[in-house]
């Protein structure tokens, strides 16, 4: 997985931003934000969530957490305006270990019909 650095500049490259331009969303100058870039600062809590936001992306992906982009807001927009993300989340979490585990087959299975009928 890439690192925090590697990912705060891919997001800034795939822009065509400059690194003042990001700086200045997140409130701060240019030379503090090249160090996140390089990783000679960690970012900090409220700099990792505008950012996120401002990509769309998750908090644990610009922390290289994940390879997954998408934050709970694009997440929220997948599922249907009945249930959020964060009640099927919960109430999976109720479920039973064998109950989980028959879920997670079923979206696998679910994904597998999903490439077949694609395939077609």
């Amino acid at each position: 997985m890439k690192s925090c650095p590697e990912i705060l500049r891919g997001l800034r490259e795939d822009r065509d931003m400059h690194q003042k331009d990001i700086a200045k969303l997140i409130e701060t100058t240019q030379q503090q934000y090249s160090k996140y870039e390089t990783g000679d600062t960690e970012l900090s809590t409220s700099a990792l969530i505008r950012l996120a936001d401002f990509y769309g992306t998750s908090t644990d992906y610009i922390l290289g957490r994940t390879n997954r982009k998408e934050g709970m807001v694009s997440i929220q927009e997948m599922l249907t305006n009945k249930y959020s993300a964060g009640e099927v989340l919960s109430d999976i979490a109720l479920l039973t270990p064998e109950r989980r585990s028959t879920i997670v087959d079923f979206v696998s299975f679910l994904k597998a019909c999903e490439q077949t009928e694609k395939d077609e």
